[in-house]
């Protein structure tokens, strides 16, 4: 209300002032009763006017007969002369003039104006005088405790984050049992973690929890064009929280603030951002007490962050909130499960195995994602068809299903993706494949997709190796299959990830007997989202040929083991490659049976693959034509 009133007065003020400066300038005196020029003249000639007042361009006139009339005069050099000519009594007026103060008024007022409003928008923005919620008051959003629902309960797969935060929830409940041992409460607490894997939930679980005031911020409303004006949020944030103790506080991406001081690299200069990470250290351990604040923040970049703030003191702990494992994930779906009409054949079990490196919000978006395949086909539950068809589409993509391909550019696709499925199948401690695809996704013509069987979290030399040798099967099988005029840049990114693999296992991972267990050529420059930096040469020019020449040599072994098993192969190379041909997608129970020798089963969903294809074919008026290629099944592999 009173700012409101503020408002009104000061554009009234305006107003008025506004008003008073155009009646000023506009000195035209109003006409009550005016006669034309040409009459006035008229009645001088004819001597039917007594006496005239005239006072700068204005002209007062009395008539005869006692009319009071007002007229103009247009500059007439003849007037007075035919005035006197008639015997009209003539009177002159000085015209009024502006004072010099107006006259200086009404030329500064625009600039006064302007300064006015804008020491008045300072002052508001400041957190001055005039108050409101301007640049200098805090943004952070109180949450009530009724609002905040969320508890332990809706937390899965992170058991380890939890138990490390159960003891702030006690702290808040009941804070004698810590203090009368002379306890003290972790002051701040820093969760680190892959985005997605539940930071901001565990904040508010601790919240709801305790039932506690949660007030919540994200590190970049700190950050703002004007020097000092974060600094000013951080002391009105802990005031804030202050009157509300016990509450907590949680600062989102902080990261964005709390960034190493000093050092162009890590995002020093900045002197706004120094001076609000500066009054952040204060308030959360300076020379004044901060009890019953508690500061949780979350990042996924702690090692950008200032020294100064992680240490004892300000963030005493750091709680990692790393991805789940396959018990963590289907905790995590029987959370999101539960808010969607589930049939009776969903084995979260199963998704869970399914899908190695997911996060909390992945998983969720796999059970929106199958809802939305459920609503689209009318059903009223979501079957465990739809959780694969969702857990697909995030893995390997979108379908093109529109995407018009010739008959022989699928051919050539299904022979590259079925050599990457041979070559995998049969090499040692390779994962298993999920499903090969010809349907294009992405940016993909083709996928094969292999997953793991359970959560890895190292790899050996033999497994590195096999996944070498799967990389080329594909380039491999278009080389058997067409020769080598017709091999296409489709396994440019094959060829990309395994010389990566190749070169990390002798540079980095000590897996060349020739080089030994050392490390050639650091990483240089900061991480950035998990993504090493730039590598630095710091080997000989020796050294450096004799790496040339092992990854030569580990590019070498495996592409020829991918080479020999196709060969062995390549009967089972034309029927899968068939396979894709007739059903565009075959998963795990197909390439069994393929590699067992048999006849590939349908698929489940093979009926609904023909309407679609169908549709799509009539849709697009695709004329197939006879396929011309040079395949010879009969002949040995290598000849074409």
């Amino acid at each position: 209300m009173k700012k409101y009133i503020q408002t009104t007065l000061l554009w009234s003020v305006v107003l008025v002032g506004a008003i008073l400066i155009y009646n000023r300038i506009n000195t035209t005196p109003a006409i009550d009763e005016s006669i034309a020029y040409s009459d006035f003249i008229y009645k001088v000639k004819n001597k039917l006017v007594d006496r005239v007042e005239i006072s700068g361009p204005a002209i007062k006139l009395r008539t005869a007969d006692g009319q009071n009339l007002e007229t103009f005069n247009p500059n007439d050099p003849h007037l007075i002369d035919d005035l006197l000519s008639a015997g009209v009594q003539v009177r002159t007026k000085a015209p009024a003039q502006q004072s010099i103060l107006m006259q200086m008024f009404i030329s500064w007022f625009p600039m006064l104006l302007l300064v006015a409003v804008w020491v008045i928008y300072l002052r508001k923005n400041q957190g001055g005088g005039l108050g409101g919620n301007g640049f200098g008051k805090s943004k952070a959003k109180l949450l009530e405790e009724d609002k905040l629902t969320a508890t332990f309960a809706d937390v899965a797969g992170c058991e380890e984050a939890k138990e490390e935060v159960t003891e702030l929830v006690d702290f808040l409940r009941d804070p004698q049992k810590f203090q009368k041992l002379g306890g003290k409460i972790p002051r701040g607490i820093l969760m680190v973690g892959p985005p997605g894997t539940g930071k901001t939930l565990i904040a508010r679980a601790i919240a709801g929890e305790a039932g506690v005031k949660f007030f919540t911020v994200s590190g970049s409303d700190f950050v703002e064009m004007f020097v000092g004006v974060g600094a000013s949020r951080v002391r009105d944030m802990f005031a804030q929280a202050k009157e509300h103790a016990p509450c907590i506080i949680f600062i989102d991406e902080i990261d964005a603030v709390g960034r190493q001081r000093g050092g162009a690299g890590m995002g020093g200069g900045n002197d706004e951002r120094e001076q609000t990470l500066n009054q952040l250290l204060v308030e959360m351990d300076g020379f004044t007490g901060n009890e019953g604040v508690i500061v949780i923040a979350a990042t996924n970049r702690a090692d950008v962050l200032d020294k100064a703030l992680l240490r004892p003191g300000r963030f005493d702990r750091e709680v990692n909130v790393g991805l789940p494992d396959v018990r963590g994930r289907e905790q995590i779906l029987n959370v999101h499960i539960k808010k969607v009409p589930a049939a009776d054949d969903v084995k979260l079990k199963d998704i869970a195995r399914g899908t190695p490196g997911f996060s909390g919000a992945e998983l969720a978006n796999v059970v929106n994602e199958a809802a939305l395949f459920a609503a689209r086909s009318n059903k009223v539950q979501v079957s465990m068809s739809d959780l694969e068809k969702a857990k697909d589409k995030i893995l390997m993509g979108a379908e093109k299903r529109t995407m018009v391909m010739s008959e022989e550019d699928k051919l050539l696709t299904a022979y590259h993706e079925a050599g990457h499925c041979i070559v995998g199948e049969s090499s040692p401690d390779h994962d298993p494949v999920y499903k090969v695809s010809i349907m294009p996704r992405g940016r993909a013509l083709g996928i094969t997709m292999f997953l793991p069987e359970r959560d890895q979290y190292s790899a050996s030399k033999r497994k590195l190796e096999s996944q070498i040798a799967s990389l080329f099967g594909g380039r491999i099988a278009e080389l058997m299959i067409y020769g080598g005029d017709r091999v296409t840049t489709g396994a440019s990114n094959d060829i990309e990830r395994a010389t990566e693999l190749a070169r990390n296992m002798v540079t980095r991972w000590g897996f060349s007997d020739k080089l030994g267990p050392l490390v050639y050529g650091e990483q240089g420059g900061q991480s950035f989202m998990g993504h090493p930096g730039i590598q630095g040469s710091k080997v000989s020019g020796i050294v450096a040929e004799h790496i040339d020449e092992e990854i030569r040599a580990v590019i070498d072994c495996n592409y020829q083991r991918a080479e020999t098993i196709l060969q062995d192969n390549i009967s089972i190379l034309h029927k899968m490659a068939d396979a894709l041909m007739k059903w565009e997608t075959i998963d795990k129970d197909q390439i069994d049976d393929l590699m067992a020798g048999r006849d590939p089963r349908p698929p489940q969903d093979v009926e609904s693959l023909t309407i679609n294809k169908e549709i799509i074919t009539k849709q697009e008026k695709v004329d197939v034509k006879p396929i011309i290629t040079n395949i010879d099944k009969n002949k040995p592999a290598g000849q074409v």
